[in-house]
């Protein structure tokens, strides 16, 4: 069946596959879809050129794909981490490692490793040993959403 599906359609199938690819990409962000849609096409230009030929079968095309796309994700990751810029604010996006460093009054106790804390109009869940509530703790670090705490003496 695949077989009929890449005689039919000839070279153009990669374009088709190609060009779907990159439409996806505008619709799916990601920039991933691109260098794969970027393989395909590629593979649709030798498609092209090598059409007829004994040794261009759809088994050796799709190894063809398969060997361009790796290559060019691995080339497009090493040209976006390129032009990545450093940023003056590393912690942008990251509410919880912003916290670190600062302390806080428990508005719930910690028991059985967890508690709350509130930080200006949030209020955070924190791990760490059981204390009680009022106590002065000192946010140490962030995960999943948890701030782990330790007490400030």
């Amino acid at each position: 069946m695949i077989a009929s599906i890449f005689a039919e359609l000839g070279p153009w199938n990669w374009m088709v596959l190609g060009f779907t690819l990159l439409a996806l990409e505008i619709i799916l962000p990601g920039v991933f879809l691109l260098w794969i849609g970027i393989a395909a096409i590629l593979v649709g230009a030798l498609s092209l050129q090598f059409w007829g030929y004994f040794f261009w079968p759809w088994q050796v095309q799709v190894l063809v794909f398969l060997v361009l796309a790796v290559a060019s994700a691995y080339l497009g990751k090493k040209i976006m981490a390129a032009t990545q810029k450093e940023t003056d604010q590393p912690l942008l996006n990251q509410r919880g490692e912003q916290l670190v460093g600062r302390t806080a009054t428990l508005h719930e106790p910690i028991s059985e490793g967890f508690g709350r804390v509130r930080i200006g109009d949030t209020t955070w869940r924190v791990a760490g040993a059981d204390m009680p509530v009022g106590t002065r703790v000192r946010i140490v670090s962030a995960r999943a959403g948890d701030l782990l705490v330790e007490r400030d003496d």
